[in-house]
């Protein structure tokens, strides 16, 4: 536990998860200093690519209801005031969005972010290098300027959506924010940084390819029912009964002085279904973890 709250940077690769590969270095390279896991996600109703993509991220913020029904069109406007902020949520926990899709623009607005367009920071930096413009100002928004820790800061956290055209941009924007954020800097021990990669659109397939449950073989059926349930399946005293049991999203999450490094090198689901320390948890706790490490939230399992 760190002795300040910590002001959080949450980079959402949508889709990116089966496009990382060994190029991706400063991917890898946070891997190998963070603590890695998967987040579970429950299995897809008939849906467009537009509802897919605020579906998903509706988990990560664990409101996949009301606000995320309007803002897919799958439900009219009317029933706004029904919808509990983020804010009202995690103790007014102080958040903005930046992203450029529009369906997850009125998602993000309709629980309480504020939204900034993710083309817009990109094209404000004339410099040879635009992540580190990029991140710069990601880092501002957090209370973060020319390497020191500010009192007071616009946001607590501050959650970057990035879609599968910008895996490049994704790599580079991790290398700018982790040389800014050198262990023995004032960042570092400040900034909890997560990368969250999801595998988008899944078929058939993609059951074999990238399964988290692993089977048991040579139980007796009889005593199936036995077997202990994993705690990603459940929800309080309740089953969780649509669990996609592959396919999660990939997560890797560091804050220098405050997060174990496990055995992860790289990030890919290979590595992490072998050598991650936190294995899975569902999505939807995703944001209580994340609440918690900014003193918004109690610690989820405890």
């Amino acid at each position: 536990m760190a002795d300040n709250p910590s002001r959080a940077l949450v980079l959402y690769g949508d889709g990116l998860a089966r496009f990382v590969d060994s190029s991706h270095t400063h991917i890898h390279s946070l891997a190998s200093v963070a603590s890695c896991g998967f987040l579970s996600l429950p299995h897809a109703p008939p849906e467009t690519e537009k509802e897919r993509v605020v579906r998903e991220f509706s988990h990560l913020m664990d409101d996949a209801s009301e606000a995320c029904f309007i803002a897919s069109g799958l439900k009219a406007k009317g029933s706004e005031h029904q919808i509990s902020t983020l804010a009202q949520r995690f103790m007014g926990l102080k958040a903005a969005l930046v992203t450029d899709n529009s369906t997850l623009t009125s998602f993000g607005k309709l629980i309480g972010l504020d939204v900034l367009q993710l083309g817009e920071i990109c094209q404000k930096s004339d410099d040879s290098f635009p992540s580190d413009a990029a991140a710069s100002e990601f880092l501002r928004l957090l209370g973060f300027e020319g390497g020191k820790c500010l009192d007071m800061s616009l946001y607590d956290s501050v959650f970057v959506h990035i879609g599968v055209d910008n895996m490049g941009m994704l790599d580079s924007l991790i290398g700018s924010i982790m040389k800014m954020a050198q262990p023995g800097s004032e960042i570092a021990p400040r900034l909890h940084l997560s990368v969250v990669l999801s595998y988008g659109y899944v078929t058939d397939k993609d059951v074999l390819l990238f399964p988290v449950k692993t089977p048991q073989g040579g139980i007796n059926p009889a005593f199936a029912g036995l077997v202990p349930r994993q705690s990603y399946t459940m929800r309080g005293e309740k089953t969780r009964d649509d669990v996609r049991d592959y396919c999660p999203m990939l997560v890797a999450q560091w804050q220098d002085g405050v997060t174990r490094k496990d055995l992860v090198d790289t990030l890919s689901f290979e590595a992490l279904k072998k050598l991650s320390g936190n294995l899975v948890i569902p999505a939807d706790r995703f944001i209580h973890e994340v609440a918690f490490k900014l003193w918004k939230a109690p610690k989820y399992g405890a």
